[in-house]
C-alpha cells in the first residue's frame, strides 16, 4: 500500500513540476514575443534593394512599445527602417523608412526630399545613402506636408513602387510595431541589419 502511494505521490510531484516548468517557459516567451521581438516577412518590392519580398525579419519593439519612455523619432534615427500599422488598414503591416519627424515639414521638389524644421527653415535636402544613386521621388503633389507632432512622415527605398506617407498621409506613432534587427532569410542574407 505504502509503495502505491509512494509511486502516486512521485507522479503527482512530477505533474505539478512540470506544469509549473511550462507556465514559467509560457510567461517568458509570451513576453519576449509581446514586448522584445517579433518575426515578419516582407511583401512586396517597396524597399529594394535593401529588402526584397519574401525576406524573413526579427523585428525588436520594446521602444515603440512605449514611446513616451523612449524617444526613437529623433534626428539621430532619421534613415531607420521602421514596421508599422497603416493608418488606412491597421490589420496590415508596412516596412519603410523614417524620413520625417514629429513637427517637421516635408517637401518633394524636382525628385529631391526637402526637409523643414526649427534648425532649418528654410529646408535642406535629404541625403538618402540608402537608395540607389539616381533614383527620383516622384510624387503627384508639390506641397509641404505638415507632420503632427505624434505622427511621423515615411518612404519606402523603391519609391516608384511604394505605398508611402505620399499617399497614405503621415503615420501615428503608435502604429510603429519596432524596427528590423535581424535578417533570417534567405540563407544568403542571414545577419545583423545595421
Amino acid at each position: 500500500m505504502g509503495d502505491k502511494t509512494s509511486k502516486w505521490r512521485s507522479v503527482l510531484e512530477f505533474v505539478v513540476e512540470l506544469v509549473r516548468v511550462t507556465v514559467i517557459c509560457a510567461v517568458i516567451i509570451i513576453s519576449v514575443r509581446w514586448f522584445l521581438f517579433q518575426p515578419f516577412y516582407v511583401n512586396g518590392s517597396s524597399m529594394e534593394p535593401n529588402f526584397y519580398d519574401g525576406e524573413y525579419l526579427i523585428i525588436y519593439q520594446l521602444p515603440y512599445r512605449f514611446p513616451n519612455q523612449f524617444d526613437r523619432f529623433t534626428e539621430e534615427n532619421r534613415g531607420q527602417t521602421l514596421i508599422f500599422r497603416p493608418p488606412n488598414a491597421l490589420d496590415q503591416f508596412y516596412i519603410k523608412r523614417l524620413i520625417g519627424l514629429p513637427g517637421e515639414e516635408v517637401e518633394i521638389k524636382e525628385g529631391k526630399v526637402i526637409i523643414y524644421n526649427d534648425h532649418f527653415p528654410e529646408g535642406f535636402q535629404l541625403e538618402e545613402h540608402y537608395i540607389p544613386f539616381g533614383m527620383q521621388t516622384l510624387t503627384d503633389s508639390h506641397d509641404r506636408v505638415r507632420i503632427g507632432q505624434d505622427e511621423i512622415f515615411v518612404l519606402g527605398d523603391n519609391r516608384t513602387r511604394s505605398l508611402d506617407s505620399r499617399r497614405i498621409g503621415t503615420v501615428p506613432i503608435k502604429n510603429v510595431v519596432g524596427r528590423p534587427v535581424i535578417r533570417g532569410w534567405p540563407i544568403t542574407r542571414v545577419g545583423v541589419i545595421k
